[in-house]
């Protein structure tokens, strides 16, 4: 059986989503079709200690000379960022990240990350799913990828969501909508519609049940079609995940005010201690994302603001998820589609422009080495030196990780062969 949809797939289920919603007062999310592994297993040497992902990306393009690889000795570089030391030798960061310096002792830097895509829709894209953009496929994005090489690890929930998240960065790509992540907006709303409308009686909703049944029953007999088997199993999902226990993953109102203070106020904080809270309830991939580091612009404003929502937040994750023993089987990723440059435009009140050739993205957890540097760039942070590491390279370490086969080819509907991290290698020595 082809494990691929058609191309008008998104489409129908859009179609079938909308009919639940209205006749039957529920909301078929994507994701709610995948629930097992389709590819080989991996062999014992890939095999890693992480279970779950936690994504953080930066939009807009993060400026790695202003937090994770500053150059104390380049005062024309650094401008107003002041370089301070971490709990890791050897590892020092821009001042505005004072809570992050505190738990880098469990983390790896990877300094030399380097990419050829200088635009935010091109550059985001390909560390989305490791291709670059073109105008006649959609490619799976990465928790696409670990959900249709890994599965699900509760079945009743999502095993793939995204807050704060652009479809184009979450998408299921060629293998169908339902390998999409369940999105949410507001981590203080949590999942929406998963819940019987208050005006649909349980009775109601039961008898309309039974009706759709008799009339599926009726449909199945006369045309054989895996596409209204699909529209069965999708009432089948969205029942199951409206009557589970673990719905109540999404409600962050469960968390104690102390651990809300931890993290912080903002919506990006929200959203790290929603994504906790969905990886200790079994969901395998979470993204979430904070915007406005595209610094062309009084840079050091910028970033000083920026940091200052990053910097308790990430802090707090680490922290959390150390202490309730999750962070051994969870990667923590910190994404950006590129650096800035070392330059300070005066022009532009001290801005920094788009710099793919050289910026920097961490790890930690999941058996990554922690209070590591990998890779180094020049004295001004505008070339790769050491051991670069390409957006592919770096995907294949996030799959490594997982214990997922970066090697395996899956065909598209259009018979082309494609892989999670095209052609990257990971990098082995950030492993533990």
């Amino acid at each position: 059986m082809n494990p691929f949809h058609k191309p008008d797939e998104f489409t129908r289920r859009q179609f079938l989503s909308n009919a639940a919603r209205t006749y039957l007062g529920v909301h078929l999310f994507p994701m709610m079709g995948a629930s097992i592994a389709e590819a080989a297993p991996a062999t014992a040497a890939d095999v890693a200690k992480a279970k779950h992902v936690i994504y953080l990306f930066m939009s807009g393009g993060m400026s790695h000379v202003d937090t994770f690889d500053p150059k104390p000795k380049k005062k024309e570089v650094m401008g107003k960022t002041e370089a301070i030391a971490s709990a890791a030798d050897g590892i020092m960061l821009g001042h505005y990240l004072p809570e992050t310096a505190k738990v880098m002792d469990k983390v790896a830097v990877i300094n030399s990350m380097t990419s050829i895509q200088g635009a935010h829709e091109q550059g985001a894209y390909v560390m989305h799913t490791s291709y670059n953009l073109r105008g006649t496929i959609k490619h799976p994005s990465l928790g696409s990828w670990v959900m249709k090489l890994g599965g699900r690890i509760n079945q009743e929930i999502p095993g793939f969501v995204s807050i704060d998240t652009p479809a184009d960065h979450s998408g299921g790509g060629f293998f169908g909508a339902k390998y999409a992540a369940a999105p949410i907006g507001s981590p203080q709303e949590g999942l929406q519609d998963s819940k019987r409308v208050s005006d649909v009686s349980k009775e109601n909703f039961d008898r309309r049940l039974t009706l759709a049944d008799k009339l599926n029953k009726q449909f199945h007999g006369r045309y054989a079609n895996a596409d209204v088997q699909a529209y069965q199993d999708l009432y089948q999902e969205a029942i199951r995940l409206m009557n589970s226990k673990d719905l109540k993953a999404f409600n962050l109102n469960e968390e104690s005010a102390a651990t809300k203070s931890l993290y912080g106020t903002s919506r990006f904080a929200q959203g790290c201690l929603l994504a906790r809270r969905l990886v200790e309830h079994g969901v395998r991939f979470v993204e979430v994302q904070l915007g406005g580091w595209d610094t062309h612009y009084d840079n050091f404003t910028a970033v000083e603001g920026r940091c200052k929502e990053f910097d308790q937040a990430y802090a707090a994750l680490i922290t959390d998820l150390d202490k309730r023993g999750k962070l051994k089987d969870t990667l923590v990723v910190v994404a950006t589609e590129f650096g800035r440059t070392p330059e300070i435009k005066t022009e532009h009140k001290d801005g920094r422009d788009h710099h793919p050739s050289a910026y920097t993205c961490l790890l930690a957890g999941g058996g990554i080495k922690g209070g590591y540097k990998h890779g180094e760039t020049d004295a001004s942070g505008g070339k790769v030196k050491a051991d670069p590491v390409t957006v592919q390279d770096f995907n294949a370490t996030i799959a490594k990780a997982l214990g997922l086969p970066h090697d395996l080819v899956i065909m598209s509907p259009s018979k082309r062969p494609f892989k999670i991290a095209d052609k990257g290698v990971p990098v082995d020595k950030v492993f533990a």
